[in-house]
């Protein structure tokens, strides 16, 4: 599998062997071969300090394009042929408490490189240009048994760098891993170190957990241990006591449920759909759609539980928790808007509405119309079919009005190739019913045939004009 390798990277492997050098293939490049996923990133380590690293980079680019950034941890990339690398030094990490920045160290082995990746499965390397598989912690056999586990010690690796458990949990998102249990019992144990992280590092993995494939297991995870109380607390509020009487649901599951059903409702990756999966912004809105229940939650007499204005409520929790986790202004207010309008469906289903109520609709979602009409559907949860038969009716008769009244708009919209002015002018005539019956004409002629054009629809109506004189 790995021979399959572009010719560049054998090519690089010899260059450096050449200079008496190691280079390796690490980390999730080596993963996803295994797995039979292409990697768009092609990460390397050497035994080569920078310095050396570079100028055999500029022989493998022939001088072209080399970037160093990273200089000071170790990392140059370079670029050749459409082919883009980037290589490390080997490293030996020591890591300050209150810190989760590295204070850089060379090493120099593949081996001692390896032992500070954050899991087994993320700790293989391939050399280069041999191709010999590097595997000192058993991650190829843990791959096989979708098992995420720590090359040290959990505690040692969470500690050193507190990322890891975000790390995890996602990683359980996009591949649909299961953490090792001391491993899971080292993130409950040290989740508040989570703290100590950027809020866009945070982020970053929040994205990509929910971009995977499985992001009900992420979120569970992230709950279960602990760490959805520091980076998203909303979402552990979310499992209020159910009332003896049952007299709600169960808003965690419900959330949850309403997630998956969301990505079923996703066009399929490619085809060019409304909410092509993965959608960010649908997976997020049905992620914080009840967020503001806890905060409403009333008990009325006789054991009733309302959750009154929950929505709105929730529109705003969901923009400040965004801002926090520093999402960018055109997500959070998308997501914001869908969560305060997700409720907006349930008044049609109580009394049908007029044309103007859902034009309404429509205006308030702009172009988010698509995306909630699909929150809408997948918040139906109920377990009563005949309610949720009753649900989908009205949500496809109140689709199929909104597709209308935009066709019959659209027709509205239409005009015929002569204003009234100048027919009047081509006619000598004065404002009149005339005028009218005239443009009515010209309209009837522009729906049948489309556009005429101005000189054929002068002639289209004297021609008209003539027959009306005659009759």
């Amino acid at each position: 599998m790995f021979a399959a390798l572009p010719a560049e990277i054998h090519e690089l492997g010899r260059l450096f062997e050449a200079a008496g050098h190691e280079l390796a293939l690490v980390g999730g490049p080596v993963r996803d071969a295994v797995l039979g996923r292409s990697s768009a990133d092609l990460d390397f380590t050497t035994s080569a300090r920078p310095e050396q690293t570079e100028q055999i980079l500029r022989d493998w680019t022939a001088g072209g394009a080399i970037w160093d950034m990273g200089r000071d941890f170790g990392t140059l990339g370079g670029v050749r042929h459409g082919v883009k690398v980037e290589i490390t030094t080997y490293r030996t990490e020591s890591y300050d408490p209150h810190s989760r920045k590295p204070q850089v160290e060379y090493g120099d082995t593949l081996e001692g490189d390896l032992s500070r990746r954050d899991f087994t499965v993320n700790a293989m390397a391939v050399r280069l240009p041999s191709l010999e598989l590097v595997d000192p912690f058993d991650g190829l056999a843990d791959l096989a048994r979708t098992l995420l586990r720590t090359p040290v010690t959990p505690r040692q690796s969470f500690t050193d760098d507190p990322l890891r458990m975000m790390r995890a949990v996602r990683f359980v998102a996009q591949l649909g891993f299961r953490i090792e249990d001391a491993t899971a019992d080292a993130i409950e144990e040290l989740a508040e170190r989570i703290t100590i992280v950027s809020a866009e590092r945070v982020r970053e993995e929040l994205v990509k957990l929910m971009l995977g494939a499985h992001p009900r297991g992420g979120l569970e995870l992230l709950t279960e241990l602990g760490l959805a109380a520091h980076v998203l607390p909303e979402l552990p509020a979310l499992q209020l006591e159910i009332d003896e009487h049952h007299h709600h649901k169960d808003v965690y599951e419900h959330t949850l449920t309403v997630l998956d059903q969301a990505i079923d409702l996703e066009s399929p990756a490619g085809s060019g759909g409304p909410c092509e999966g993965p959608d960010l912004v649908l997976r997020l809105a049905a992620l914080m759609h009840d967020v503001g229940k806890p905060a409403t939650r009333r008990f009325e007499e006789g054991g009733a539980v309302t959750f009154r204005f929950h929505e709105t409520v929730g529109a705003k929790m969901t923009a400040k928790r965004m801002k926090a986790l520093t999402f960018d202004k055109d997500t959070t207010k998308k997501v914001a808007r869908l969560v305060e309008l997700h409720l907006r469906f349930h008044g049609y289903v109580d009394s049908p509405w007029t044309d103007s109520a859902v034009r309404r609709y429509v205006t308030d979602a702009g172009d988010l119309l698509q995306h909630l009409h699909r929150l809408t559907r997948a918040d139906v949860t109920t377990r009563n079919r005949r309610k949720a038969r009753t649900l989908a009716r009205a949500y496809d008769e109140l689709e199929a009005r909104i597709d209308e009244l935009a066709a019959q708009e659209e027709i509205d919209r239409i005009r015929p190739d002569l204003d009234g002015n100048r027919i009047m002018e081509i006619l000598d005539l004065p404002p009149g019913r005339a005028v009218g019956e005239a443009y009515q004409h010209l309209l009837a002629l522009r729906m049948e045939h489309g556009p005429l054009g101005e000189e054929r629809a002068e002639q289209e109506l004297r021609t008209w004009w003539a027959a009306r004189q005659e009759s």
